[in-house]
């Protein structure tokens, strides 16, 4: 089993986990960022500076890798918001989470996805 460690999950702070047989699928697509509302689908408070994301199917509270096939940046980010719905997105991603990915200024990145913690499913397989 191999681990991993993931850099920026919290402001400067890194953590380390293992991947577990729950993460057997992937899922890879664009990523955006946002920070607009006052409040996200699960009913919390939107917070622009906190390491969260909206995914459309993924059960709130579910902690997800997402690493930027661009530059290999990874963050581990929690759902707690639906979206995105723009076509060949996957993911959106808080100012914060974006950030430590290194996409503010272009907007978007091509992200790979996989849950972490066995509380949720992602559909398909990346290449």
């Amino acid at each position: 089993m191999t681990a991993f460690t993931i850099v920026g999950v919290a402001s400067t702070a890194a953590a380390t986990f293992q991947p577990s047989k729950a993460e057997a699928a992937s899922q890879c697509g664009g990523a955006s960022w946002y920070s607009m509302g006052s409040r996200t689908a699960s009913g919390e408070r939107m917070s622009s500076g906190v390491m969260a994301a909206a995914h459309r199917s993924l059960p709130f509270g579910t902690h997800v890798k997402v690493q930027n096939l661009g530059n290999g940046r990874a963050v581990v980010v929690r759902i707690n918001d639906r979206g995105p719905f723009i076509r060949g997105r996957v993911i959106d991603l808080t100012k914060a989470a974006a950030s430590s990915l290194g996409f503010i200024g272009s907007g978007t990145a091509r992200v790979k996805l996989t849950v972490v913690d066995g509380q949720g499913r992602l559909s398909g397989n990346c290449t």
